[in-house]
Formats: structure tokens, C-alpha cells, sequence
């Protein structure tokens, strides 16, 4: 009895050893966010933008796997607010994930709140942004994960790490350009440009001044970590006569492989080596749109940055554009695809592979089959035509599985289920489309075009094992749609076009190194698989980035119940913890 006492001392001694170290390792990282207006030039043109410390974009985060963050918001402008945290699983801190009426009330002007939570497992590039109105056009920036002290990269050290935020930028302000959508039913204005780090670069007027250059040295070695945080496209990205090598996405590791060009949809990170083994020269870095959507009016610029080697012969370290006064070494161009290059986006997807074996769920408890797509509301009797300027006078909506998602008002929906208040949601959302139709088809019946609307979640018990069927359909137009999973990481098992197939489309399953992934590129008129194991309780939505189509409704949510122990259950939620 003496011995096995002392053996269990010893044993807890070791152990509290060990997380010791562990604690020592892994660091509380505390930021202050102050989001505030400020001026911000582009275009020509000086606007009152909304920013965090007054950063456009905002501030670079670096932490370590293991690390954990606390993030004090402080709200000084005019507009209600969230942070989310993009792509951070976090594990029982649901209450720190931001998105608005989903797992918070927003910060009110005036106020303040503290997210706090712990990144775990993940390494690689993700981001943060507002989950509030269109805040996140200016309201956003990395979050770069690196290895924990002690580890390294699965790949070759690069020489340093360089993030790429790929943005939109309009010459208005971008609230009152949702409003206006909203208050006419009809699509919103397009963007004013594009942008690399928040400069649109040399292609568009009053911007090659402040083009972003990024600057390299013969035979050294870059991390390019890409992140794609416009609105409302998906872009290609490309850098003139160089290959990158794709090691990783929304902070997984890959497989690597070379590409000469790369395709983001909103919200996707993308890491890219890229080597200086080119005549020193300047070069730029360039991304433009991938449009899917047919005869749907998008931005056809161009955004650059200037990929500057600090040998060239033409201005050394830190030059402009190719603009200014004795420097007459204009960049190169490079070769984009076009716009609708749908073959060079699905060459790129199916090129992803875990890089080791996966852990995919086998068995499966939960089979959903979800469509996602666009609508059209007829005009309310009681509204007059300036409000209903959507095709052929009616409203734009959209819809998963028939159901136009509704935000609530008066509390959360994690808030909603943790203290059991009722009326404000339902868990009746189904598991397939109520009617079975040709949902990549041309002759789609009308009748299918208005979806109904409502809060409705679907439930997954703790441990859940879940497929789901992402169907992009033909109603008003297919589009590719970026569907982010909040809360969760999921394998992309299979893609395809057409209607998914049971009974031969799952022959096409990668079960053995099919990519980790936070958001998806459904393909457009075609499908996407995923699966995951629901092993972390709480609210989470489910959405398309384009957001535009958040607005209109292209969002469900799951709520997954506790499992048994504090492990396995949600935290409580803060004492600062806005309410409505």
C-alpha cells in the first residue's frame, strides 16, 4: 500500500512537472482594441473609416500553438460591434467566437469586452475581423500561429514570414452601402477596388505612392501567408515569373505542391513558399477576381503589390511603385486567369492533401444533405417599388434547405440555449431540402424561389459523427460559395459539379489525406462533402462569406449539446459579457 501511495506521489509529481513546463511554454498574450473612426485616403478620396488602433488593416497577432489570447475591445465609434476570430476552433469558449446575436449581444458604443480564449492544435495562418454589419471591410487582420517553442515547421524555415491581406475598399462608407441594399432589396454596389495589405496598388488612381513592396533577396526564402478578406469575392493570386509552393490553409498543413497561381475565396488563408530565384528585378504581386456567377455585375480590377528584390538594379531597398522620379524599372506583369477560369480554381482544390493520414469519421450519425443558393421575394403589397429593385421588381433573399436564416434581437443564440430561454430559436432545421428538385437544372419551378424564414438550429448531441452535402443550386444563378463552419475544423472528402450522387458520387471519397479546412468553395452548380466530429459544445453558424448573401439570409446553425464533465461543457460565460 506504501509503494503504491509513493508510486502515485511520484506520478502526480512528474505531472504537475510537466504542466509546469507546459504553462511556463505556452503565453497569455493581452491586446487592447480600440475600434475608432479614422481618416483613411484611398482613391483620391479621404473617409471616416472605422479601425482598430487606428490601423488600416489592423493589428498583426502572433502567437504559438498553445498560446492563449485576451483581446479587451473597447467600442469609440458610432456602430455596434463584434471581433470574431476566424477559424479558431475554440474549444469551450464559445462565448469569445464574436459573431453577432449568435454568440454574443454586440458591444455597444461605449463599451467594452474581453475575449479571452486558447488556440490549441492549430499552426499556420488564420484572422480576425468584425462579425457585425459590413464592419469587416475595415475591421480586420492576421493572426499567425506558429509552432510551439521547441518545434519547427514541416517544411524548410523560411526566411521570414510575410502575411497578404487581400481586401476590398469602396469609396463610400460600407455601412450605408449595406443599409442601401437592404432598404431596396437589391444587390449592393460593388467595391471601388481591390487591395494587398490595404493598398490597391499601382493600378488604380492616387495609390502607387503607397503600394506594398515586399522586399527579398537572391535565393531567399518566403512565407507568403495569403489571406483573402474581401466582402464579397473570391481572387485569384499570382506573383509574375515566380512558382509557389502551397505547404498550408486555415492553419493546417498540406502536402506541399506548386502552382503558379492560387485561389482564395473570402475568408480562406492560403500559405505559399516563394523563393528569389529570378533575375533581381521588380515584380508584382497581383489578384483579381474570380467570378462565377453569371451576368452578376463584379469589380474586373486589379490590385499589385511589388515583389522587390533588394539587389535590382533599379532603386535598392524600400522602392516605390515605378512611378517615381528616376526610377524607370516598371515591374513585371504576370499572367492572371480569367475571370471565370472555373478549370483553374477546381485544378487548384483538388490538389489539396492532408499531409498525413487523416482522422476522418468512418461511421457516420448524422447525414445532412444542405442546399445553398440565392432567392427572390415577391414585393410585400405594403412596399413601393424603390424597395423591391431586385429582378423583375422583387427582393433578393437566400436560403439552406429552403430556410432564410434570421438573426434575433433581444439575446444571443448561445445565450438563448445556455439559460433556457425560450422563443427565440427553434431546432427544427432540416436535414434535407424539403422538396427534391434538379437543383443544378435550368428549369427550376418558380414556386422554389421564395424561401421561408426563420431562427431554426439543428441539434448534434455531443461526439457526433457529421456529414454534410453542401448542393449549390440554380435558383437565380450558381455561384461558388464559401461556406465557413464556425467552431470547427472539417475534412473536404469530396467535390464535384452536377447533382451529388449517392450511389456513385461516393466512390469519389478521400478518406485516407483529404484536406483540413474552416471554410469551403462549393463549387459552383456543383457539391462539396464534409465531415467533422462534434466534440465541441455551444452555437455555431454555419454561413456563406460572401456577405452580401449573409445579409440576405445564407446561414444555419448547429447547437451541440453538452457531453459529460467539464471537459465536455461549455464554459460559463464571462461576467463583462454584452447584453442586447
Amino acid at each position: 500500500m506504501d509503494v503504491t501511495k509513493s508510486l502515485l506521489c511520484f506520478i502526480s509529481f512528474v505531472a504537475f512537472l510537466l504542466f509546469s513546463s507546459v504553462a511556463e511554454a505556452n503565453k497569455a498574450h493581452h491586446h487592447e482594441f480600440i475600434i475608432q473612426a479614422t481618416k483613411v485616403k484611398r482613391l483620391c478620396e479621404t473617409h471616416n473609416s472605422i479601425t482598430v488602433n487606428g490601423m488600416f488593416p489592423g493589428p498583426m497577432l502572433v502567437v504559438n500553438n498553445g498560446d492563449t489570447l485576451v483581446v479587451k475591445v473597447i467600442n469609440r465609434a458610432r456602430y455596434n460591434i463584434t471581433i470574431h476570430w476566424h477559424g479558431v476552433r475554440q474549444m469551450r469558449t464559445g462565448w469569445a467566437d464574436g459573431p453577432e446575436f449568435v454568440t454574443q449581444c454586440p458591444i455597444r458604443p461605449g463599451s467594452s469586452y474581453t475575449y479571452r480564449f486558447t488556440i490549441q492544435g492549430q499552426e499556420g495562418t488564420l484572422w480576425w475581423h468584425a462579425h457585425s454589419s459590413w464592419l469587416r471591410a475595415t475591421v480586420y487582420g492576421s493572426l499567425l500561429v506558429f509552432p510551439p517553442a521547441g518545434s519547427s515547421y514541416p517544411f524548410t524555415k523560411p526566411h521570414r514570414n510575410v502575411p497578404l491581406l487581400l481586401g476590398e475598399w469602396w469609396d463610400a462608407n460600407p455601412v450605408d452601402v449595406l443599409r442601401e441594399s437592404i432598404r431596396t432589396g437589391g444587390a449592393p454596389n460593388n467595391s471601388d477596388a481591390y487591395t494587398i495589405n490595404g493598398q490597391p496598388g499601382d493600378l488604380y488612381k492616387c495609390s502607387s505612392q503607397d503600394t506594398t513592396v515586399v522586399p527579398i533577396n537572391v535565393g531567399e526564402t518566403i512565407l507568403l501567408r495569403v489571406i483573402n478578406s474581401a466582402l464579397n469575392q473570391p481572387l485569384f493570386f499570382t506573383v509574375a515569373n515566380h512558382k509557389l509552393t502551397v505547404v498550408g490553409a486555415d492553419a493546417s498543413y498540406l502536402k506541399p505542391f506548386t502552382t503558379n497561381v492560387i485561389v482564395l475565396g473570402p475568408g480562406q488563408t492560403t500559405d505559399v513558399l516563394i523563393t528569389g530565384d529570378q533575375p533581381p528585378n521588380r515584380y508584382y504581386m497581383a489578384a483579381r477576381a474570380y467570378q462565377s456567377a453569371q451576368n452578376a455585375p463584379f469589380g474586373n480590377t486589379t490590385t499589385t503589390a511589388i515583389l522587390q528584390y533588394k539587389s535590382a538594379p533599379c532603386c535598392g531597398v524600400g522602392g516605390g511603385s515605378g512611378t517615381k522620379k528616376g526610377n524607370s524599372f516598371k515591374p513585371i506583369m504576370p499572367i492572371l486567369p480569367a475571370y471565370n477560369d472555373t478549370n483553374t480554381v477546381t485544378r487548384f482544390s483538388q490538389s489539396f492533401r492532408s499531409l498525413r493520414r487523416a482522422e476522418v469519421p468512418t461511421e457516420i450519425d448524422e447525414n445532412l444533405f444542405v442546399t445553398i443558393g440565392l432567392g427572390l421575394n415577391n414585393c410585400p403589397k405594403n412596399f413601393r417599388s424603390r424597395r423591391c429593385q431586385g429582378p423583375n421588381g422583387t427582393r433578393f433573399t437566400a436560403s439552406m434547405n429552403n430556410v432564410s436564416f434570421a438573426l434575433p434581437s433581444n439575446y444571443s443564440l448561445l445565450q438563448a440555449h445556455h439559460h433556457g430561454i425560450p422563443g427565440v430559436f427553434t431546432t427544427d432545421f432540416p436535414a434535407k431540402p424539403p422538396v427534391k428538385f434538379d437543383y443544378t437544372g435550368n428549369n427550376i419551378s418558380r414556386s422554389l424561389y421564395q424561401p421561408d424564414r426563420g431562427t431554426k438550429l439543428y441539434k448534434l448531441k455531443y461526439g457526433s459523427r457529421v456529414q454534410i452535402v453542401l448542393q449549390d443550386t440554380g435558383i437565380v444563378t450558381p455561384e461558388n460559395h464559401p461556406i465557413h463552419l464556425h467552431g470547427y475544423d472539417f475534412y473536404i472528402i469530396a467535390e464535384g459539379f452536377g447533382n451529388f450522387n449517392p450511389k456513385k458520387d461516393t466512390a469519389k471519397f478521400n478518406l485516407e489525406d483529404p484536406p483540413l479546412r474552416n471554410t469551403v468553395g462549393v463549387p459552383v452548380n456543383g457539391w462539396a462533402v464534409i465531415r467533422f466530429i462534434a466534440d465541441n459544445p455551444g452555437v455555431w453558424i454555419m454561413h456563406c462569406h460572401l456577405d452580401a448573401h449573409i445579409s440576405w439570409g445564407l446561414a444555419m446553425a448547429f447547437l451541440v449539446e453538452n457531453g459529460n464533465g467539464v471537459l465536455q461543457t461549455i464554459e460559463q460565460p464571462p461576467h463583462d459579457l454584452p447584453v442586447c
